[in-house]
């Protein structure tokens, strides 16, 4: 068995922590109103895409995501936050070197000794969800259950957030034990698509596929699924939603000849299933998951 395979499987745990640390991050998170950007790199990246999509709808502040090569240097910020689970990442360490000396900056990270912890003023640690794995599972959905945790304790936010934040881990159990439909192993195209935030989630799960079995994956905003993207879907296709998506789309899917997986469970729930699916699929190519090929678990540069 992989050590992905393990790390996927552990994330009910790691996500009833991630709640108890949002619980006493206090000013090491972004508050209301404060105009924040997200930043990261892969992965971490499309935790910021979620962060930026949750924290404006939760309406408590305007929020930005950028890969951190691309941050804009024209931009001011009230805070800056920075997702790395190693901390090494060369270009979240530039992105915080190049961030204005006023401006308060947190780090999300499951490295507590190395550079990006030692550098941040503030740090919230993930290090019970770091991973042996270059391929990354546990981390990236811990640190988006932490963030929704601590929007979902803000002012003005739905009652119904914090209870379904708190019945998370509670669903990832539910969903590591749930079998996977055997069909889909015998596919050879993925598309994910989600709504809002979900879009990113989304992304996070082609990425998966991509990274662990290197599978033919891509993700889009559900909408934009019908401009252009439902031209290659046909019979080989799964076009899988995370989240709501609409269901007159999901016809229009069907009628290429794709199979249609639509739980209507929340996304990050459902990402498990495509976390444990990139893991099957490398394991019926006879791909090593945790050794991806040209990946390491940190890009560092010289």
């Amino acid at each position: 068995m992989s050590y992905l395979t393990d790390e996927i499987s552990s994330q009910p745990g790691c996500w009833s922590q991630a709640i108890e640390v949002a619980g006493s991050a206090g000013a090491a998170l972004p508050g209301p109103g404060e105009r924040v950007a997200a930043i990261g790199c892969g992965s971490s990246l499309n935790v910021a895409r979620c962060y930026a999509a949750l924290r404006e709808a939760a309406a408590q502040g305007e929020t930005d995501a950028f890969p951190a090569s691309e941050v804009p240097a024209t931009r001011g910020y009230d805070r800056l936050v920075y997702v790395s689970r190693t901390g090494t990442t060369t270009e979240v360490l530039d992105a915080l070197r190049r961030a204005p000396a006023d401006t308060p900056t947190t780090a999300i990270t499951a490295a507590p000794e190395a550079a990006l912890a030692r550098a941040a003023g503030h740090v919230v640690l993930l290090d019970f969800a770091d991973e042996r794995s270059v391929v990354s599972s546990r981390f990236i959905t811990s640190s988006i259950v932490l963030l929704r945790a601590h929007l979902a304790a803000g002012p003005g936010v739905r009652p119904q957030a914090a209870a379904e934040v708190r019945a998370l881990p509670a669903a990832a159990a539910r969903e590591v034990d749930r079998p996977l439909p055997p069909e889909l192993t015998e596919r050879t195209e993925f598309t994910f698509l989600g709504c809002g935030w979900a879009a990113a989630v989304a992304a996070e799960a082609a990425l998966k596929l991509r990274e662990a079995s290197r599978t033919w994956a891509e993700s889009y905003p559900a909408m934009e699924y019908r401009h252009g993207p439902i031209s290659v879907s046909d019979e080989n296709t799964v076009v899988w939603a995370l989240g709501e998506v609409p269901a007159d789309l999901l016809a229009d899917a069907r009628r290429t000849g794709a199979t249609v997986i639509a739980s209507g469970a929340d996304p990050l729930v459902a990402l498990i299933g495509a976390q444990r699916l990139a893991a099957a699929l490398a394991e019926r190519k006879d791909i090593d998951p945790d050794q991806p090929r040209a990946l390491s678990r940190s890009v560092i540069l010289a």
